[in-house]
């Protein structure tokens, strides 16, 4: 069974959505390139970085599925749903679980790094596959935001599974998009799928070394 939209009408939707939020997109693509440089030289606060990723989930589900895509395909309106459960998952698990995440030299650990930087990347790639800049998934878009929360969750301590089913659902769905419509980088979305198969039980902090700091132990130590 095909598509129930073509190839143009996919990536206008890009472009309609790209002109119409660009600002907010410039916005969140630097403040998640803030707060993963701090996560790489240890500063980076838990609660900012899972509040962080809850707001891409919830962008990503309320902007662009259900306010843009869903005028080509009414199955957004289950992806946005779905994209914004995870946002809120997101949100409740950082903040009444305390959730912590560290970068350190582990495999687990790296390998989620390289996500991370990657996911930044991911607007050049997408222009550099041969699309028109304006007309092409860029950032602050299920895509994106998948393979971020994928660094997140391999760089994570105390992560939940569940947090992990529906960005590896996504990862499937989305890297369909890598072969129906040319939009290459959405390959790494599949490798993502792989990488938490193969690397989710292992240690994401090695035993020797001191636990991420919270701002939950802040707190305590200046009670």
């Amino acid at each position: 069974m095909g598509l129930p939209f073509s190839s143009e009408q996919f990536f206008d939707v890009f472009g309609a959505y790209n002109a119409a939020v660009w600002p907010a997109v410039v916005v969140l693509w630097l403040a998640t390139l803030f707060l993963i440089v701090s996560l790489g030289r240890g500063r980076a606060n838990a609660v900012a970085i899972g509040m962080l990723a809850s707001i891409h989930w919830l962008w990503s589900g309320v902007v662009y599925h259900a306010l843009f895509f869903t005028a080509i395909n009414t199955a957004a309106w289950v992806f946005a749903a779905v994209f914004v459960l995870e946002g809120i998952a997101f949100g409740w698990f950082c903040v009444r679980r305390r959730l912590t995440f560290r970068f350190d030299r582990t495999l687990r650990s790296r390998v989620g790094a390289f996500f991370l930087v990657y996911s930044l990347a991911y607007p050049f790639l997408a222009v550099l596959s041969g699309h028109q800049l304006l007309r092409v998934p860029l950032f602050a878009v299920p895509c994106p935001t998948t393979i971020f929360t994928v660094g997140l969750l391999l760089n994570g301590h105390r992560v939940p599974a569940s947090l992990a089913a529906i960005p590896m659902l996504w990862s499937i769905v989305g890297g369909t998009a890598a072969f129906a419509f040319g939009v290459t980088p959405d390959l790494m979305l599949l490798a993502a799928v792989v990488a938490l198969l193969m690397l989710w039980k292992l240690p994401s902090i090695q035993k020797n070394r001191r636990l991420p700091y919270t701002a939950a132990q802040g707190h305590a130590s200046r009670t």
